[in-house]
C-alpha cells in the first residue's frame, strides 16, 4: 500500500476512541477505525490512488485527496460501496459556485443536504420511505456523516473553528435521502437537472432544518401546494426574503394526488415560484418593521426562477405530510447535481 497519512499503533477499539476525541476529529460520535486495509478497500473500488486530486476547495485553495476521503468515510462507518458517492458528492461540493466555505463558515448553521439518484440507490441499499429525514437506512447515514466528518478534518469546520454557527441543526450530523423513483412517475430529481434517466448522481444543497408541513384534507393540487407555499413564505418572513434553491420532500400521498391530476415537477415548480411570494411590508408583523423603509411594496419570490426548486419524491407512504428545506442565503450558494462515476457532457 501507498498510503501517505500517518499511522498510530493503538492497542484497543477504546484507545481508538479517546484518541481521534481527544483530538477534535471527530463529530461526538464513534468512529470505526480506519485501518490501512478499509481504507484501500475503498480506494480500490473507484479505481483511485490514494493522492489522487479529487479538488481544491478554491478559498483557501485546500487540495482534498481521494485517501483523505476514503479515511474519513471509514471512520463514518461506510463500506467501500458507499464511497463512490462520497466521491462525487465532495466534487460537486468543490464546484466554485456552491460556495463551500461561505456555507460552511457562515453563522446561519446550514447543513449539507444530499438527494442520491438512480441505480446507485439499490446497490448501495438506500431507503426511499420512512423515516426518510431521519436515520432511514445505513447507506444514507453513514454516506451524509462521511460528508461532515471530512469537512470537519479537511477543512477545519469544527465549531468554533471555521464552523461559526449560531446554533446549527441536526442535519450537521447527516442530511442525505435517497429519492422514491420507484414510487413515482414524476422524472428524478437528478433528470430535471439534466442527466440521463440511467445514471446514478448526487445533488448537493446548503440547507436550513427541514420545516414539516400537514395537509390531509383535500385532494385539489393547488390547495395541496399552497400549504408547502404557505411555509416558504413563513420562511421568508423569519430567515431570509432572498430567493434561491429550496427542497420539497412530497411523501407518496401528497404525491399520488398531485400525479392522479396530471400535475408533473415541473407544474409543481411553476406554480411554486408563483405562490410563494410576499411584500416587504409584511415583515413589519413579524418584527422587522425597522428594514421595511420605503420597500414595503416590494415583492420578493422565494425561488429566482422555478428551476431552483429541488423537487424530491421521498418519505412514507401514509400521512398529508411534506417538508420544505430553505436555502442558507438566497443565491449565494448554489445547488449542484454530478454524476457518480461517470462523464456526462464532459470535456475530453
Amino acid at each position: 500500500m501507498n498510503l501517505q497519512s500517518e499511522q498510530f499503533d493503538l492497542e484497543s477499539t477504546e484507545d481508538v476512541q479517546e484518541f481521534y476525541h481527544s483530538r477534535g476529529w471527530t463529530d461526538g460520535f464513534p468512529v470505526v477505525p480506519p485501518t490501512p486495509e478499509s481504507i484501500q478497500a475503498c480506494l480500490d473500488w473507484v479505481h483511485m490512488t490514494p493522492d489522487e486530486l479529487i479538488g481544491i476547495e478554491p478559498v483557501r485553495e485546500r487540495s482534498i485527496t481521494a485517501e483523505k476521503l476514503a479515511i474519513n468515510a471509514v471512520m463514518a462507518g461506510c463500506l467501500p460501496m458507499h464511497f463512490p458517492v462520497v466521491v462525487a458528492a465532495w466534487m460537486a461540493l468543490l464546484k466554485e459556485e456552491f460556495l463551500l466555505h461561505g456555507t460552511t463558515a457562515s453563522t446561519g448553521g446550514c447543513a449539507i443536504f444530499m438527494v442520491i439518484n438512480g441505480p446507485v440507490r439499490k446497490e448501495i441499499g438506500c431507503q426511499s420511505e420512512f423515516n426518510v429525514l431521519g436515520s432511514s437506512d445505513r447507506a444514507t447515514s453513514v454516506i451524509g456523516r462521511a460528508i461532515r466528518l471530512g469537512l470537519i478534518n479537511l477543512l477545519d469546520v469544527s465549531p468554533g473553528a471555521i464552523d461559526r454557527s449560531t446554533l446549527g441543526h441536526p442535519g450537521k450530523i447527516s442530511y442525505c435521502v435517497a429519492e422514491d423513483e420507484e414510487g413515482t412517475e414524476w422524472q428524478s430529481l437528478a433528470e430535471i437537472r439534466g442527466l440521463p434517466n440511467d445514471v446514478s448522481a448526487v445533488t448537493v444543497f446548503a440547507a436550513s432544518s427541514p420545516r414539516q408541513i400537514m395537509n390531509e384534507w383535500t385532494k385539489d393540487p393547488k390547495e395541496i401546494l399552497d400549504t408547502y407555499a404557505a411555509e416558504m413564505k413563513a420562511n421568508m418572513l423569519s430567515y431570509s426574503i432572498w430567493a434561491g434553491n429550496y427542497a420539497i420532500v412530497v411523501p407518496k400521498q401528497h404525491r399520488d394526488l398531485l400525479q392522479q391530476a396530471g400535475w408533473s415537477k415541473t407544474d409543481v415548480a411553476n406554480y411554486l415560484f408563483e405562490k410563494a411570494r410576499i411584500q416587504r411590508k409584511e415583515w413589519a408583523a413579524v418584527g422587522k418593521a425597522s428594514v421595511v423603509r420605503d420597500k414595503g411594496d416590494t415583492e420578493y419570490c422565494a425561488l429566482a426562477s422555478p428551476d431552483h426548486l429541488l423537487v424530491v419524491a421521498a418519505g412514507g407512504p401514509a400521512g398529508g405530510f411534506g417538508a420544505i428545506i430553505p436555502p442558507w442565503l438566497g443565491t449565494k450558494s448554489q445547488a449542484v447535481t454530478l454524476a457518480i462515476g461517470a462523464c456526462v457532457d464532459c470535456e475530453v
